[in-house]
Parts: structure tokens; sequence; C-alpha cells
């Protein structure tokens, strides 16, 4: 599994999270191959080498004309994505970071999402980085996506609504539940572009174990006591026997009290928290009531927003917490060729064989809504696309 590591020492924007996956890999070409599928002009994107406090590192810059607009409400972004033909995966990724820096901006000015008229993070420039970012993560095949905590600096802003404190109030709702810190330097070192990108993509904590492959730095735009650079490191997680290893936490609770109409909502609410699985098993318990075993599986940094869910959606008085290791069969994503449109298939393989493929149903979910094909149509489709390419290979076939 390739892992992107985001080490936000100096806080992180939409151009230094871009630059440093440039930095460290991805092709330029890539990225410009699906911002060209966007209604998109009047913009160039530069690249640069320069330093920061001697350390080398990838400065991008996202030029405008002035005939461009610079303002755009989030349902005509919305719009825009949804009707493109940018792929599953990176259409996937932009949408659910503009969603959330909607529902952000939102909550701040008082306004219905869709009604939301973004200033800075919704200019030309922001939609470019985004869409940039997304897929310059797809073509480096990142599969995982972790962070550190972030710095967000101190002191005010100017914004298009005056002068405001750092982080601006768009920025510390995106924040909410994350691990952020401030060190005395007098400067905006999070915008909401690259809070909104980490928070939606991004898992917070430290160094995961992998072997390291690759590093990228992205430069900011000013010059402070620290070098203002965003470090990505990517490598791949340890595995053992040729399985990918990761320890998580299981939580399990014994409910007999619950009314049975609750458990799909608290389902709901666990995947929501951050829960990777949950699920209802039928006990039998003491005094002979028939009872349910609801077990939630999450990842260490995501177990007190799963807690919270459990204790207060449910009448349970008591969890189980174990710690497991999950053995996971390595998996790519490979892209296939429908005459509903293109599709991404889950891939494992094990001893080097492929022994497991599944479509992604959120892409044959969209191919179906957009084809008016039934769903068992497309994944029919998608899972010939992928027996065809495997029979005769075409290069590239890893997505």
């Amino acid at each position: 599994m390739t892992l992107a590591y985001f080490d936000c020492f100096a806080g992180a924007s939409g151009d230094m999270l871009l630059a440093a996956l440039l930095d460290a890999g991805a092709p330029l070409a890539a990225v410009q191959a699906e911002l060209v599928k966007l209604p998109l002009d009047g913009y160039e994107l530069k690249t640069q080498r320069v330093k920061k406090n001697g350390l080398g590192a990838l400065a991008l810059t996202v030029e405008i004309r002035e005939t461009t607009p610079s303002h755009r409400h989030f349902r005509d972004i919305k719009k825009m994505l949804e009707a493109s033909n940018l792929s599953p995966g990176v259409k996937a990724q932009s949408l659910a970071v503009f969603t959330r820096l909607a529902e952000a901006e939102g909550k701040v000015h008082g306004l219905p999402p869709e009604t939301v008229h973004f200033h800075e993070v919704g200019a030309v420039d922001s939609i470019v980085d985004i869409v940039g970012i997304a897929a310059a993560l797809e073509s480096l095949g990142i599969t995982a996506i972790y962070a550190s905590p972030l710095h967000v600096g101190s002191g005010f802003v100017q914004c298009a609504h005056g002068l405001l404190p750092v982080p601006a109030p768009a920025t510390m709702e995106l924040l909410q539940g994350l691990p952020v810190y401030a060190r005395g330097i007098e400067a905006e070192l999070l915008t909401p572009t690259g809070a909104a990108v980490l928070a939606t993509l991004a898992t917070f904590g430290p160094l995961p174990p992998m072997t390291v492959h690759q590093t990228g730095y992205g430069a900011g735009k000013r010059d402070l006591s620290i070098p203002n650079l965003l470090r990505v490191i990517i490598g791949q997680t340890a595995e053992t026997s040729g399985l990918v290893q990761e320890t998580m936490v299981l939580f399990e609770a014994n409910i007999d009290d619950l009314n049975p109409e609750i458990y799909g909502y608290v389902l709901d609410r666990l995947f929501a928290a951050g829960a990777l699985d949950a699920y209802l098993l039928p006990l039998q318990m003491k005094k002979n009531r028939p009872g349910t075993l609801l077990c939630a599986l999450t990842k260490p940094e995501q177990e007190t927003a799963v807690l919270e869910v459990l204790f207060r959606e449910t009448t349970t008085l008591g969890v189980r917490r174990l710690t497991v290791e999950k053995l996971m069969l390595p998996r790519r994503h490979i892209t296939v060729s429908t005459p509903f449109g293109p599709a991404r298939v889950k891939v494992a393989t094990w001893q080097n064989e492929e022994v497991n493929a599944a479509p992604e149903y959120q892409d044959c979910l969209l191919l179906a809504s957009q084809s008016g094909a039934s769903l068992k149509e497309v994944y029919a489709a998608v899972i010939a696309a992928y027996h065809t390419l495997k029979a005769f290979p075409q290069e590239p076939i890893d997505d």
C-alpha cells in the first residue's frame, strides 16, 4: 500500500500541497491532463525551484489573467465538477473537499452550503489547487493519506471580509477534531484550502510505519524564521508474509434495551465518525434476553469520535476496547473503460497473484446515475472490462 504523509511544520496551503507532490515525483503532465478537462481558462500553472532557509523546494504559482472570474458560488463549482470528465477518483476527492469547504463557510456566515459565495477559496487558483492535488495523488498511486498536527500561525489576516484573526474563521471550523498548535509566528500558516484538503482526505497522527521511497518539499510564499515548507513523505507500508499490517482498535458493546429501528442510524453515525467497519451480531444474554453485539473497528486516532457515538446514540453503559492487528492483502486501483464510462477496480494480490477484484461502488453508482442503467448492469460491465484487460493487458494498467 502506497502512503503519503504530509509533514505540516510550517502549515499548509493548496499550492504548497500540490508543489510538494510534484516535487516528490507526481508528473506535471498528468496533473495538467486532468485540469484541461475543466471549463477553466485564463490561468497558467508555473513552477520554479527556490530555497527556504537553505533548503531546496518547488514553488508553484497559478497566474490568473484579470478577465478570469475570481469569485464563484459552491453550487457552480459543484455543477462544474459533476459535469466534467475528470477521472472518478479525482472527481470524488475534489467534490468532497469543496463540500467540506462549503459547509465550513456556510456555518461561519449563516448560509446553506449551496448558496455560499466563496471569496479566497472559490477563486480559480484554489479550484486548480484542489483538483491538481487529487490528480497528483492519483498519479502517484496513493491509497492512504496521513498528516502531522497542523501549525496554524497567529496574528491577523486581511480577507475579503476585513481583518480577521488567525486561523481565519472558516479554517477554524475545518479544524474541529484535528490536532493543531502555534509557536509564535505571526502569519497565516494554514489556509482554508490547505485545511479543507487535509481535513477531508487525511488521517492525523505520527509518521506511520513505512519504507520511504520519495520525499518532496512545497514552498510557501513568505520568508519566515522557520523554513516555510511543507514536506510530503511517500512510501510503502511494512508487509508481513505479503500482508499489510495495521494496528486497529475494536469496540464491542452488548445491548438488549435499544429500539431495533435505531441500529441503522447508529451504524451510519459510526462510519461518519471514522469507523472502518461496524456490524451487528445476535446474542442470547443474561436472564435469557435476546440482545445485540455492536462492534466498531477504527484507527486509534479516531477512537474518541467513535466512542462519542457509542455512548450518545446507544443505551450501553460500557464498551470493551481491544487492540487488534489487521492483516490486509496488498491492493491497488486500476481504471477500466466500459460502455458507461471509466471506473476503478480494487485489485488485491496474494503472493504476486491477483486473487480478488471488486468494482468501486461510488464509481459504479455515478455511472449508473449518469447513464440510467441499473447498478448491476454497470457492475457486470466493469467486471467484464477488468477480465478483458487482465487477459489482454495494455499500458498503463495501474491507476
